[in-house]
């Protein structure tokens, strides 16, 4: 992913804003919010005849030097791509480049309510944690959200 695909990934971004049960955000960042947020690498998009299918990605959970290896996943497929396994193989990518750039844990909270998403991640490797009760209000409700692990087998463990 390179600056200039912005407008497209911020479309998908915003189409999984609008599901109500992708995140808590509520609309789109600018393209320098979202870059100061996420990793440098790995950034992926899904491409196919030009038209850009999705986009996955990783943000540090911490600033601290010990958790430098450790990043939350995102995943988004706009409206007209899902259902046809492009996020289980961007996330596969995301994977195997994370560990290309020392990352040896992934994690990603996800709403229960995200099925989808939820069996995505567990077919690639990840286990459930546990559930993060209310955990935050999203639309004058609480969310919950369900907290999932991948370790790498890649990087001495």
């Amino acid at each position: 992913m390179l600056p200039h695909h912005w407008d497209a990934v911020k479309t998908i971004y915003e189409q999984g804003i609008a599901t109500g049960n992708a995140t808590f955000q509520t609309a789109a960042p600018s393209w320098q919010e979202w870059d100061a947020a996420h990793a440098a690498q790995p950034r992926l998009i899904a491409v196919e005849n030009e038209i850009i299918l999705g986009w996955a990605a990783i943000t540090p959970v911490s600033g601290r030097c010990v958790y430098a290896g450790v990043g939350e996943v995102s995943v988004y497929i706009a409206d007209h791509a899902r259902g046809k396994g492009i996020g289980k193989q961007l996330l596969h990518e995301l994977i195997t480049a994370s560990e290309e750039n020392n990352y040896w844990t992934l994690q990603a909270g996800i709403f229960p309510e995200n099925g989808a998403s939820l069996a995505i991640h567990r077919s690639c490797g990840f286990r459930t944690i546990g559930i993060r009760e209310r955990i935050g209000r999203m639309n004058d409700q609480w969310r919950d959200t369900v907290l999932l692990e991948r370790r790498s087998t890649r990087i001495g463990l």
